[in-house]
């Protein structure tokens, strides 16, 4: 409460001092232009996070459906890939090779799809910073 009239106290002490040169207005105008900027600039980076995220997240719907007809599609008692020779872990592999291959193909959809987002807004950001113009205040 105390730190509530202090800054009041330290506020209404203030005693703005205003040119009527053109100075002042050239520079408010500058700052109010810097301020507009800097404002259509996030508006456009939140549209661009937003378009990431609904292309991440309709390739994901479509590779997660190509991965579930994949292992629907193929019989159920018959392994992808056998081996001759019939060691514990080999068998149970052969035994597993449905799930073991459902899994590393949905963990390359998903390393494929997150470096292409990636790149993509690599390229953004770059496009952006050369073409970035300068502000003076």
């Amino acid at each position: 409460m105390n730190d509530d009239k202090a800054l009041r106290e330290l506020f209404l002490a203030q005693t703005p001092q205003f040119n009527d040169g053109a100075d002042f207005m050239a520079k408010l105008s500058r700052r109010l232009d810097t301020v507009e900027y800097i404002k259509l600039h996030q508006e456009a980076t939140i549209r661009r996070y937003k378009m990431a995220v609904v292309v991440a997240f309709v390739v994901g719907i479509i590779s997660s459906a190509v991965a579930i007809t994949f292992v629907l599609a193929a019989p159920a008692n018959v392994p992808l890939f056998t081996f001759s020779v019939q060691t514990s872990w080999l068998l149970w592999v052969s035994e597993n090779s449905r799930l073991i291959t459902a899994t590393l193909l949905s963990l390359l959809m998903i390393f494929g799809t997150m470096s292409i987002v990636s790149n993509v807004h690599d390229i953004l950001r770059i496009r952006k910073d050369s073409s970035f113009p300068e502000v003076v205040l």
